[in-house]
């Protein structure tokens, strides 16, 4: 290609990255403002720190005129990928009535899905009224504003077994899930996250903390994907849930399948190298690597490159930080 079609293709390229970087923080129409809002991977709008809980900690890629044309290419790929709508949608198409001595009540099937992907998978978890009503307080607690026109089923001193209260308040919690996850700030927010998630992360951890890695294993790999949505934007957060998968896998003596998961969580520590998992994680990987006969030498560099830079203090191995997590 001569120098004149090179530059004239550069400029095309920057052309059409820049319309979709315009297009991407566009303000939203009057009728879009009055639905439930999808969020939007490629935003760069910034947003109010203090209620934010998963804020991408990454600076944004902006094309400049010294990129070659191959890397705008490649920019204006990974545009395209990211400016795709991510929503989750909330279904309760069951219930079920759980008796223990003397408590009685009702547990809500919850299918959360990912429209606007390819992803086709879907994450089921369980709550009860009292989960969707100690959610409620929390959020009013720090969104007040935000929640004022929210409303909650009430609770009935008679009648909550019955299939016409069940059946309400399965389309009342169906209605107040989509709401509350239409909201950015909420929809973000640790409290709201947690619901989803923690109760299954607590189980799993107690189990690993228990040596059941097989039953831990399995809980934390259901939950990855539902989290991994949820925190979409602050890659960072599901690395201890990446980790505690390492170390079920590693101790179930499957060092491929570990590996693999420590080279996901690894990528997510790349600048965050003061995060309490990255030397415990390249310790790990490093013993991983030269078991499964891989590089290892690269992870022992970076391992010493930090230590140079960073005064000696104590370090928990990757297992002991696992354990550490959620214990209450």
């Amino acid at each position: 290609m001569d120098q004149d079609s090179h530059c004239a293709a550069e400029r095309e390229l920057l052309e059409a990255v820049s319309r979709i970087t315009t297009s991407s923080t566009t303000s939203p129409s009057d009728e879009e403002e009055n639905q439930p809002k999808a969020e939007i991977s490629c935003q760069v709008r910034k947003e109010s720190p203090g209620k934010d809980y998963t804020q991408d900690s990454s600076a944004t890629l902006s094309p400049n005129s010294s990129m070659t044309t191959k890397e705008l290419q490649e920019y204006w790929r990974n545009e395209k990928r990211q400016c795709k709508q991510i929503k989750l949608l909330f279904e309760i198409p069951s219930t079920r009535i759980v008796e223990h001595h003397l408590s009685k009540y009702v547990m809500y099937k919850i299918i959360i899905l990912q429209t606007g992907s390819f992803d086709s998978n879907k994450s089921v978890i369980e709550r009860r009224y009292s989960d969707f009503e100690k959610l409620h307080k929390n959020l009013l607690e720090e969104f007040s504003e935000e929640m004022e026109d929210v409303t909650f089923p009430r609770k009935t001193l008679t009648g909550n077994f019955t299939e016409e209260i069940i059946n309400e308040r399965k389309l009342a919690f169906k209605d107040y899930l989509r709401l509350l996850y239409s909201m950015k700030y909420i929809r973000r927010s640790k409290k709201f996250i947690d619901f989803l998630t923690r109760p299954e992360l607590q189980e799993a951890y107690g189990c690993l903390r228990g040596g059941q890695y097989t039953k831990a294993l399995e809980i934390l790999l259901e939950v990855i994907g539902l989290q991994e949505r949820l925190t979409r934007g602050s890659p960072v957060a599901i690395v201890p849930t990446l980790c505690a998968i390492v170390v079920c896998h590693k101790d179930l003596e499957n060092p491929a399948s570990a590996f693999e998961y420590g080279e996901k969580a690894l990528s997510r520590l790349c600048v965050h190298t003061c995060h309490r998992y990255y030397i415990p994680l390249l310790e790990t990987m490093i013993t991983l690597a030269y078991e499964l006969g891989k590089d290892f030498l690269s992870l022992q560099e970076k391992l010493e490159e930090w230590k140079t830079k960073k005064d000696p203090i104590r370090v928990f191995t990757l297992k002991e930080l696992a354990v550490r997590e959620y214990v209450r």
